[in-house]
């Protein structure tokens, strides 16, 4: 992982009056929007006219003009001798008069010609944003390293909204030089299709939803979407203390072509385990449940078992021991393929200090004295997400009751092994079973927190949504707008939620139009299904009410991309111990707006980072992007991503520009999507993006940007070496003292429930708990008033 950067930015010069006449002759095209595009008119500070110098960080660096021109008389060398960090550009002027004027949901091609002896050149484009001023908008094309002048073409994503203006140019970001010639801009031509919608008014709306005719045959909590287009889906035992007394531990892989199912033979209770997919498409399964809690006893406990599931022979292989046990830990990937976890119970119920690194190298845990260590407890899958830098964002988003200590958000820097606390996450000991995303582009470093409750004060769920901006110097949460309210069943039929009533249990799925789907979730713990779903826009920062999954997805549930672009959702575990075997399906409403475009060919599978690589189309498309298959449980998939692919387009053949950053896009195989202007999706053809080996020394390096390198939150280092942090029994929000280990009678019930024994055993009679056995001799609920050792019977609920 890289360490903190800090900035020392190079403030833009030369900026020029309204008043500027370029006398000059120019070598574009007349439609060209960019001024002084051969450098050809004088300007101020020993800088061209319309242009100035710009860069940050650690490095030496000369700006010249020069006479060895591609056309005209004057060409813009840009030199890094020394390099630290950051990087240097000659941009365009951010001015009213020499930054070219934008208009929103366009896009714009941009050209320029070039020399370079460095491969660590790229196209970086800033925009004008009418409220916030100028802002870095993203990095578009790496430059091939050219001895002869070379033409270089790429086109911007549409153009966000509040933006004005936009300024660009060539940044150099290793030692070597870049010289630059005649640039143009030109607006790209509207090639809208036909908006056709081939279904019903409320379908092209909203999209619907569909039951599949078979049921999944295990109980499934663990989805993965494998690079052959299956799924894999993990029960171990499934929650059934039955299941698990017997041996059966159980996963199936669904064929989505087929609609069929194949039960696999699961070695060990993956249960609650973790998960991430590595980068030559197997997933990697770490810890589990080695022991269901005893009734005044200890919790669930985790092994220290880890396993990888191979998609070609679909067999699990055993890997070596993780250096402690990790019921319910993180799984995050690292650029260089590398996976970090943290938190989870271990195998004496104790919660994990310890933090464990997969080596893509060794393809082992690594051991303990290797890895770094705070001896922090990040709780039960704790949302961390991959920064553009290598740090990492704790999101708040977590399993069971409260949060962390302090402001329940925080960057972790792994190099310097410091945690730093980021404010802002509203009511953040309620955000168990939120979630958390990285939103569309994974370039622009924005996530997305929405929902969540606690099962230990089990108030209604929220509807509070967070966002927060990476790419600011000090992030902060912003609050969202509120999640759309559905209908809850509390027992007696669906009702309208009223007040602040909310959801816990999210599921929030990387849809390829460039939002996210958010469905399924509970009012309460492991109860009151709430039906809503909606589609969230970044651009607009809205939610969109859409067609709610008709089946219950409470706990245990998931929801996740398909290749077909369509949304699968299983699961749906409530207290009482039963399981929903039905799979809903999610028809989006881009795939009811007319004929879909096709990918007709990808000329090469094996992708590197920074390449350009060529696809053909039928029919012309807006953009095209990778989003990394689903690894999803509980809410959690810090993994999901969605990576811009900007364009480079000659008729039906485009090339797509890779990002040279594997913090950006971990390597792994990933979904390749092209989206019409109507924002209809190709079905997606996979790619594998390969790392680190494809960052050899004649590659390009990342070029990463100097964000969230000013925090003013709390810094810790390295607490105390500790050998856990102690949890309680009670952890998963269950009295255990009740009923069989799979039954979850809540240790508080709703707020509507009065505390009489009458109205708890009413509440369970309604949500169907059946006969509940006392296990010991302590009663806390006071539910066996008259002590014959069974719950709620007659003489329990006499006045």
């Amino acid at each position: 992982m890289n360490t903190r950067r800090r900035r020392t930015a190079l403030a833009g010069v030369g900026a020029l009056t309204a008043g500027l006449i370029l006398t000059s002759p120019q070598h574009a095209e007349a439609a060209n929007l960019v001024q002084n595009p051969g450098f050809e008119t004088a300007g101020t500070d020993d800088m061209p006219a319309c242009w100035e110098k710009s860069g940050w960080g650690d490095n030496d660096f000369t700006f010249q003009t020069v006479a060895d021109a591609h056309l005209g008389t004057k060409a813009m060398k840009v030199t890094l001798t020394r390099r630290t960090e950051g990087d240097r550009k000659a941009l365009i002027t951010e001015s009213a008069a020499c930054a070219p004027a934008v208009s929103v949901g366009k896009q714009y091609d941009l050209g320029l010609w070039y020399r370079t002896t460095t491969p660590d050149a790229n196209i970086t484009v800033f925009r004008h944003d009418a409220t916030a001023g100028w802002q870095y908008w993203t990095d578009l094309k790496t430059l091939d390293m050219a001895s002869a002048w070379t033409k270089a073409t790429v086109r911007t994503p549409e153009v966000p909204a509040g933006t004005d203006r936009i300024t660009w140019g060539v940044s150099v970001y290793g030692t070597g030089s870049a010289t630059t010639d005649d640039y143009t801009m030109d607006q790209v031509p509207d090639v809208v299709p036909p908006a056709q919608c081939t279904g019903t008014s409320t379908q092209c709306a909203d999209g619907s939803w569909s039951v599949l005719p078979t049921q999944n045959p295990v109980r499934s909590m663990h989805s993965v979407v494998l690079n052959n287009g299956k799924v894999l889906l993990i029960a171990g035992s499934g929650n059934s203390e039955a299941n698990f007394n017997a041996g059966t531990f159980t996963s199936a892989v669904y064929d989505p072509a087929k609609g069929t199912y194949k039960v696999v033979p699961t070695p060990k209770d993956m249960f609650c385990a973790g998960h991430v997919q590595l980068q030559d498409g197997r997933v990697l399964v770490m810890s589990g449940n080695k022991a269901y809690p005893v009734a005044g006893g200890h919790g669930y406990e985790g092994f220290k078992d880890s396993y990888v599931f191979d998609p070609k022979t679909e067999t699990y292989s055993r890997t070596n021991d993780l250096n402690d046990g990790h019921w319910y830990p993180s799984a995050t990937e690292l650029g260089n393929g590398d996976v970090i976890s943290f938190g989870g119970l271990r195998e004496d119920s104790t919660g994990s200090v310890t933090a464990e690194l997969w080596s893509d190298k060794d393809k082992q845990w690594q051991p303990l004295w290797k890895v770094n260590q705070t001896w922090s407890y990040w709780g039960l899958y704790p949302a961390m997400i991959l920064m553009q830098d290598g740090r990492l964002f704790y999101t708040g988003s977590h399993v069971f009751g409260n949060n962390i200590p302090g402001t329940g958000s925080a960057v972790y820097d792994y190099g310097a092994n410091t945690v730093t606390q980021i404010p802002g996450l509203q009511n953040k000991d309620e955000r168990d079973q939120s979630a958390s995303v990285l939103l569309p582009p994974a370039q622009d470093q924005k996530v997305l927190t929405l929902g969540g409750g606690n099962i230990d004060s089990n108030p209604d769920a929220n509807r509070l949504t967070d966002v927060i901006d990476l790419k600011q110097a000090n992030p902060a949460y912003v609050a969202g707008p509120q999640l759309p309210q559905g209908t809850v069943d509390l027992g007696n039929g669906k009702i309208a939620e009223t007040g602040k009533q909310g959801k816990m249990y999210v599921s929030a799925v990387l849809l390829p139009d460039g939002k996210v789907l958010e469905t399924g979730g509970a009012l309460h713990n492991r109860a009151d299904p709430v039906y809503e779903s909606s589609i969230y826009d970044p651009g607009g920062n809205t939610f969109d009410p859409v067609a709610a999954d008709p089946q219950a997805r409470g706990y245990h549930s998931s929801a996740f991309l398909l290749p077909d672009g369509r949304v699968m959702a299983t699961g749906d575990n409530p207290g009482n111990g039963t399981w929903n075997h039905n799979v809903s399906i999610y028809t989006p409403p881009y795939l009811y707006k007319g004929t879909r475009p096709t990918i007709t060919s990808v000329i090469n599978q094996e992708w590197k980072y920074g390449d350009t690589q060529r696809i053909t189309v039928d029919r012309p498309v807006a953009k095209a992007e990778l989003i990394r298959p689903a690894a999803v449980t509980h809410s959690s998939d810090p993994n999901q991503r969605f990576v811009d692919l900007p364009l480079s387009v000659s008729g039906n053949n485009v090339d797509l520009n890779v990002t040279n950053n594997p913090n950006l896009a971990p390597p792994g195989w990933y979904m390749l999507f092209a989206v019409d202007a109507n924002g209809v999706p190709s079905v997606a053809k996979w790619v594998h993006l390969t790392g680190p080996a494809a960052l050899s020394a004649k590659a390009a390096s990342p070029h990463v940007h100097s964000f969230a390198d000013s925090l003013s939150g709390k810094v810790t280092g390295p607490g105390k070496k500790k050998t856990s942090q102690k949890v309680g029994p009670a952890v998963s929000g269950c009295d255990r003292h009740y009923g069989s280990v799979n039954v979850c009678v809540p240790t508080v019930f709703p707020p509507q429930v009065r505390r009489t024994a009458a109205a708890r055993c009413g509440w369970l009679r309604q949500n169907h708990y059946g006969r509940l056995k006392v296990n010991g001799g302590d009663d806390p609920l006071g539910l066996d008033r008259d002590r014959d050792g069974t719950a709620c019977g007659k003489g329990d609920v006499r006045r």
